[in-house]
């Protein structure tokens, strides 16, 4: 493996970290991180986000220790938000900044001098932070609640950029970001100063950094590049190992057949001997010296033979350790039997529209707050209708607001039809499961024509198996949770015509990513996914792009 960066800012020594149900999350994890960028990767369940959170002094090792060459800023996966607070709060400039601007006006208050100690220029620093993010200074005396959740991303991230600590944890940064927000915050850790580790499945992101770690089986390994330098090295090491296994197992059929056939002859050669001394064909004391000798002679024959198959089975024991064969998920889609001629759904924008077809696989992006996701609603929604007569065009944005819109204003108007009430949907929120309900009660309400026993079969693909299948959904980490959710609207039958997707991939793991991309190229039926991730969408074999535009229009991209 490539040797990482030097001048290690975390390191930590057998770190240990149990749940208070006695779950252990981590267990014995030593290593080190440099003190420029290092993406984290590793599988769901890996322990990734539980790792920055005792980093950052948020929860405390069972045992072990984290030790940290300076402060450490951290953002979280999902940011907790008192939507009232001002722009300047989120940032952590509000008291300097509230102190300067009122010693600006006039008060001499001995408290604001306190306040704003050395940070006279903190209005400037601060302003000049929101424009790094791609903010007008104007954001500052916002309110959070007026924000995107793209947007509060940003603010957090500026935020921690004007704090200047040397050390900083970023969860998942990308998950609510869209295309021109995932520049602006590529363009912010090109220039990070300090040390910076990045929990990401968003492969241009991880593509920035100068380390890879992975967390895998309790062991944190660095890798000395960004992630596609290290993907193409593991790939290669698991190709050896399995070859250098495939060699081990050739070496130790040859070692067995080898001690087989000695066996052979020592016992051929033992029983010549006793028949020769039987019939008395040589004089006793001759037969049993000649006796003894080849018992001795065996003897070393079968320790000979016996340690080149123990060294054999050693090899191939180490050979077998090397190649990773942990559980993956096995996402095997039903097949809706939708012909390509068939007419599945329409899209349009009240100028043009597009029809998809048959088994077509559309993608539509746009910019946050274009109304992507009101969009699938919309068409999910119209497949709840009874029959495609009842259906009715939804009404436009500034009428459902009660609002009227002069003809200079009106936006277009986005439709979308089901042509087949059988649509499965996943939105970006798995809110859509019984929590009360065990995982097989929720999944069966979706299949209740499959019996139980290839229901399990079915779930155990999805990495769903044994105890986990009768929880309730409630008790489920949010990796579970969506697992879940995914093979309730992957296993559903009948088979969905249309799978809707919304930003399937801000839960999932590279590996599973990879599940995903190859079991949605190999489904038969339509599949219409928003997403802003560039690198899935580039693999998925598109028939169609759609983006949304700022005036809210529809176009191919």
């Amino acid at each position: 493996m490539t040797t990482p960066t030097l001048h290690a800012s975390v390191v930590l020594d057998r770190l240990t970290f149990t749940w208070p149900d006695g779950t252990t999350a981590l267990s014995g994890v030593s290593g080190s991180f440099g003190s420029g960028r290092t993406g984290l990767v590793g599988r769901n369940g890996a322990g990734k986000s539980t790792l920055l959170r005792l980093m950052a002094g948020i929860l405390a090792p069972t045992s072990g220790s984290v030790s940290t060459t300076g402060d450490v800023a951290y953002l979280p996966q999902q940011l907790t938000l008192d939507v009232d607070r001002r722009v300047a709060e989120l940032l952590g400039v509000a008291e300097a900044l509230d102190a300067v601007r009122a010693i600006g006006a006039g008060d001499v208050d001995p408290a604001h001098f306190d306040a704003v100690g050395d940070d006279w220029d903190i209005e400037g620093r601060a302003e000049a932070s929101l424009a790094e993010a791609g903010l007008s200074p104007e954001f500052l005396d916002r309110r959070v609640g007026e924000l995107s959740g793209g947007e509060a991303v940003l603010v957090a991230i500026a935020g921690i950029r004007l704090r200047r600590a040397p050390i900083t944890l970023l969860d998942e940064p990308t998950n609510n970001l869209d295309r021109e927000a995932r520049a602006t915050l590529a363009a912010m850790i090109r220039s990070w100063k300090g040390a910076l580790v990045v929990v990401s499945h968003d492969v241009s992101l991880l593509d920035l950094m100068d380390d890879t770690a992975e967390l895998y089986g309790q062991t944190l390994s660095v890798f000395g590049g960004p992630y596609s330098e290290w993907r193409a090295w593991l790939d290669a090491e698991q190709d050896a190992a399995k070859q250098a296994e495939v060699a081990a197992k050739q070496v130790l059929r040859k070692e067995k057949r080898q001690r087989i056939e000695a066996e052979t002859k020592l016992a051929t050669r033992a029983k010549m001997a006793n028949k020769a001394e039987a019939e008395k064909r040589v004089p006793k004391i001759v037969a049993h010296g000649r006796k003894m000798a080849a018992e001795v002679s065996a003897g070393r024959l079968r320790t000979e033979v016996g340690a080149k198959e123990d060294a054999a089975r050693a090899s191939l024991d180490e050979a077998g350790r090397r190649v990773r064969s942990d559980a993956s998920m096995k996402i095997e889609l039903p097949d809706p039997l939708v012909s390509r001629t068939r007419r599945i759904a329409e899209i349009g924008d009240g100028a043009r529209s597009w029809i998809v077809q048959g088994p077509e696989r559309v993608a539509l992006i746009g910019r946050n707050g274009a109304g992507k996701t009101t969009l699938l609603e919309r068409l999910v929604a119209s497949a709840a209708a009874t029959s495609i007569d009842q259906q009715t065009e939804a009404p436009p944005a500034w009428a459902e607001s009660g609002e009227e819109s002069s003809d200079d204003d009106r936006r277009p108007v986005l439709t979308a039809v089901a042509h087949t009430d059988r649509v499965g949907y996943l939105p970006q929120r798995v809110d859509g499961l019984d929590e009360s309900r065990s995982v097989f009660e929720n999944i069966a309400d979706a299949a209740p024509q499959v019996p139980e026993k290839e229901l399990r079969n079915r779930l155990a693909r999805f990495l769903i198996r044994g105890a986990t299948v009768d929880r309730p959904v409630s008790s489920l980490s949010g990796g579970e949770r969506f697992r879940v959710a995914l093979a309730t609207l992957l296993l559903s039958d009948p088979a969905p015509h249309l799978v809707v997707l919304d930003e399937p991939t801000n839960n999932l793991d590279l590996d599973t990513v990879d599940q995903l991309v190859d079991a949605l190229r190999a489904y038969r039926g339509a599949v219409l996914i928003v997403s802003h991730d560039d690198a899935f969408l580039d693999r998925l074999d598109l028939d169609v792009t759609l983006e949304i535009d700022a005036e809210g229009a529809l176009a191919e991209a």
